[in-house]
This record gives structure tokens, C-alpha cells and sequence, in this order.
């Protein structure tokens, strides 16, 4: 083994599987074989990002003994690497172009080109990680004294032994990295999410359990939620709700839908505390913008919470109007743009750079769909997402092991089914 420079690290990922799509027949993944059939995960840019925020540096390391075989076209491999590296945001990439039945010790399960990668770029494997779908990635990792991560895409194959993780895709993968970093070690139980949690919700018994819970990082509500849970005197519960939530920031919205009267809301509402945001949508229901009102209420000290933001341009515009003020929070409603049936990923490691550069604004996730969510905007960088009750109890299950939920789900299927007297 190469010697390693202490303090220079790397996560090495695998390419088709991680970074782009593979090419799955019967179940087994092939590797594409053309330009049209290379095609980038969406969130392989804002993940190999997120991982050069943290200090590493991401190189691919892959086989692709097609080359060996005839059946790919190294002109046409070295075109895939180019978009990769322009889309995906990879340092570098080291290629096996050999066959199985070629001794080369560069082909995975070998450590080869770990080691290699290792040598050029003077890296410290025992600080790294590698991250695959296939049990040859798993294994080179293991042989290069790296630590493992497993992305389990259901392959009808040999199963990796031995990973220090299972997880769903690249976003949870990152998360798994960010929370284990220098520490050693990721304890589930601990829940530590590497972002902000806020409860979303207006069940005002469900808050104050909620209240107890360290993880529960600030609290979030509108009037939809509040009117779903039979509020009937809103200024009545916020304060309710402000008696147990301490210091932790909450939200309120504003009521009007005239910029006069948001005004008048908006600074009653900050009074209730000084941890407490105001809510103010991102337009008025005639499509207005609101960024005037955001700016001059930012300017006279107010923390904002700028809500229903769907685009980038909204981002930006407020994000502008914020820039005087203090500490405020923009709202991208990600799970929104989903059920249009867009990626949100892309649109909201884009919010992440608006918002980067302001210290005073945070990047909040808005509507979450699943707990997938809550590893890809901590993946890219959002500071803050919403959870709503009902799902905060999956947070629970962040990194378990696929196997046991396997089996779980199996003996609830028996359990019900005999609970049901059902007979054949």
C-alpha cells in the first residue's frame, strides 16, 4: 500500500449504479454502452458537491471490461467520462477496461486502482470511503482499508459482506459520511441528521411532546394545518405553543391578503417572542410579489419565514430583500415540485448557492414526501427541513438494515393475515 498523507481524503464511488443509471436486464446491471444509454442520477452533482464542502475529494473508480470485450468503444468511454466529470463535479476517474479473466490487479474486487488513485493524488485510504452497488466495490474498499458503503439496488446477484452501511441511493450515502466524518462511528439511535429538523404541524399535544425531544430543532405551522386541527383562536395557540417550545425558533403566518394589513399582522405576530418568525408568502394570491414588504419589514428587524417558493427566480428576489435584515428563513416547497413530477434535487442545490453567500438566510425544505428527503437536502446543503408529525416517527428508521426491514414486513403480512382469518 501506497503511504498515505494524513488529513487528505476521498470518497471513491462506483459510476453505473451510483453516479449514472445502469443498464438492468433480468435484474443483472450491465454497463451502458453508448452516449445515448450513459444517463446522470440527478443527484450526483449536488452529492459529489456536498462532498467537496465536507473536504473530500471524489474520484470514480469503475470496471469496464467491455473495453476488453469489443463491445464499448474507448473513444466513446472517454466521452462518458467527460460529461461525467463536467455534470457529475468528480475530481478525477480511474477506469478497469479489462476482462474477468484478465490478472491486471487493477479490477475490482483488487484494490488496484484505489491504491493507485491513492498514490497520484497522495490520499489517506483509513480516511476514506468508497461507496458501490456491487459487492466488488464493497470488497475493494475493504482490501484498501477503506470504509464501505453499500447502495442496494435489488440486483439478482452476489450480496456484499461486510459494508459499514446500507443505504437507498448517493443522498443517503453522503448523509451517512457527513454524520460519521472524523467520529468513527454513526449512531442511529443518536439521530443526528446533519440538518436542522422543524416539526411541522398544529396538533398542539403532539408539539409539546415534541418540545422534549433535543433533535426537534424549531417548529413550523400554518393555517391549513391549524384548521385540519380544529384551532379556533389563533393568537390563543400560538401562545400555548410558545409556552413550551422555549427558545427554539417557531413560525406563524400572516392571515391577509393585502400588503397593508400582512404588515400589520406581521409585526403584531413578532411580538409574541423574539424567537418567533413570521411567515410571509412569497406572493399575495393575485401572483404579487411580496419582496417590497419582505425588505422593509427585514429592514425594521423582523425574522422572516418567506413561504410557498416554487422557483429559483422567487429564491433569488427574496433572497436579495432579505440581505439587510436579520436572520430569516426562505421556504422552497420541494415537495411541492415533486408531485408536478419534476426532480426537485437539481432545483434545490441551485436555491443552496443563491442562498449560500447570505449569511443572515437559511435554505429550508418544505414538504417532504418521505424520509429520503430529509438525506437529500442534507446531502446538498439545505440548513433546515420541515417534517410533518405523521412522518416524524420514520426519522427512526434513517440507515436500518435492509435485511431486518425484509423480514419485518414479511412477518406483518403473516401476522395480519391470520388476524384476518383469511383461508385458501
Amino acid at each position: 500500500m501506497p503511504p498515505d498523507s494524513p488529513g487528505r481524503r476521498a470518497v471513491f464511488l462506483d459510476r453505473d449504479g451510483v453516479l449514472s443509471f445502469p443498464v438492468v436486464r433480468e435484474g443483472i446491471p450491465l454497463a451502458p454502452s453508448s452516449m445515448d444509454e450513459f444517463a446522470i442520477y440527478p443527484e450526483a452533482a449536488p452529492c459529489c458537491d456536498r462532498l467537496h464542502q465536507l473536504g473530500y475529494e471524489v474520484v470514480v473508480v469503475t470496471n469496464q471490461p467491455d473495453v476488453a470485450r469489443g463491445v464499448l468503444d474507448p473513444a466513446v468511454l472517454e466521452k462518458m467520462h467527460e460529461r461525467l466529470s463536467r455534470q457529475a463535479h468528480v475530481d478525477a476517474v480511474y477506469v478497469c477496461p479489462h476482462d474477468d479473466d484478465d490478472a491486471c490487479g487493477c479490477r475490482k474486487p483488487a484494490p488496484g486502482l484505489l491504491l493507485k488513485a491513492a498514490a497520484d493524488l497522495h490520499l489517506d485510504l483509513r480516511a476514506s470511503f468508497v461507496v458501490g452497488e456491487r459487492w466488488r466495490d464493497v470488497e475493494a474498499g475493504r482490501r484498501a482499508g477503506c470504509r464501505t458503503v453499500h447502495v442496494e439496488r435489488g440486483y439478482c446477484e452476489r450480496a456484499p459482506e461486510g459494508a459499514d452501511a446500507v443505504v437507498s441511493g448517493l443522498a443517503e450515502a453522503v448523509l451517512w459520511i457527513e454524520n460519521v466524518g472524523d467520529n468513527g462511528g454513526w449512531s442511529v439511535a443518536e439521530r443526528r441528521y446533519a440538518i436542522k429538523i422543524f416539526a411541522d404541524g398544529a396538533d398542539l399535544e403532539g408539539i409539546v411532546e415534541l418540545a422534549r425531544d433535543p433533535d426537534i430543532a424549531g417548529f413550523t405551522t400554518n393555517p391549513t394545518l391549524m384548521r385540519k386541527a380544529g384551532v379556533d383562536d389563533y393568537e390563543g395557540f400560538a401562545h400555548k405553543v410558545l409556552d413550551h417550545t422555549g427558545d427554539r425558533p417557531v413560525s406563524f403566518e400572516v392571515l391577509s391578503d393585502e400588503f397593508d394589513e400582512m404588515r400589520r399582522q406581521a409585526l403584531r405576530i413578532a411580538s409574541w417572542g423574539t424567537n418567533v418568525f413570521v411567515k410571509i408568502p412569497v406572493t399575495d394570491t393575485r401572483g404579487h410579489s411580496s419582496a417590497a414588504l419582505v425588505e422593509e419589514l427585514s429592514r425594521s428587524g423582523l425574522r422572516l419565514n418567506v413561504t410557498g417558493i416554487l422557483t429559483l427566480e422567487q429564491v433569488r428576489r427574496i433572497v436579495e430583500a432579505l440581505t439587510p435584515g436579520p436572520g430569516s428563513i426562505v421556504s422552497v416547497f420541494a415537495g411541492r415540485i415533486a408531485d408536478t413530477g419534476r426532480d426537485p434535487v437539481p432545483l434545490m442545490a441551485d436555491a443552496v448557492e443563491l442562498v449560500g453567500p447570505h449569511s443572515n438566510v437559511e435554505l429550508l425544505w418544505a414538504s417532504p414526501r418521505e424520509i429520503l428527503n430529509v438525506c437529500q437536502a442534507a446531502s446538498i446543503g439545505c440548513d433546515i427541513i420541515t417534517v410533518t408529525h405523521d412522518l416524524l416517527p420514520k426519522l427512526k428508521g434513517l440507515g436500518r438494515d435492509l435485511e431486518e426491514v425484509s423480514l419485518e414486513t414479511i412477518k406483518m403480512f403473516h401476522r395480519d393475515a391470520e388476524a384476518a382469518g383469511y383461508v385458501l
